[in-house]
């Protein structure tokens, strides 16, 4: 049997290039795959936690957090796809366009 500490770790470093990611790049489809890795390496963490307490909790907060990143990929790309229609790249730095 493997460890808790494994998968809490794997989670960690998975949350970690996530965010280093995000931090650092400025393409608009990269964040948002990055985001999506952040959400899977918190699903990692719940699911250990729900089979190392032997509890439901965490595989159910974990098809929430499916559903919410399902959900944001949707919206979040409808939102690229338009605002690239209308300008021609996604970089972060040009997009003003959700601005008053």
């Amino acid at each position: 049997m493997i460890p808790l500490t494994y998968y809490l770790g794997l989670g960690a470093a998975l949350f970690t290039i996530g965010l280093i990611v995000v931090l650092t790049r400025r393409n608009i489809l990269v964040i948002f795959m990055s985001i999506e890795l952040m959400l899977n390496a918190v699903n990692i963490n719940f699911v250990a936690f729900s089979r190392y307490f032997d509890h439901l909790q965490g595989d159910i907060i974990a098809i929430f957090v499916i559903t919410v990143a399902a959900a944001e990929a949707a919206v979040g790309w409808g939102i690229v796809v338009s605002i690239f229609r209308n300008r021609g790249d996604v970089d972060i730095e040009n997009i003003n366009l959700l601005k008053w």
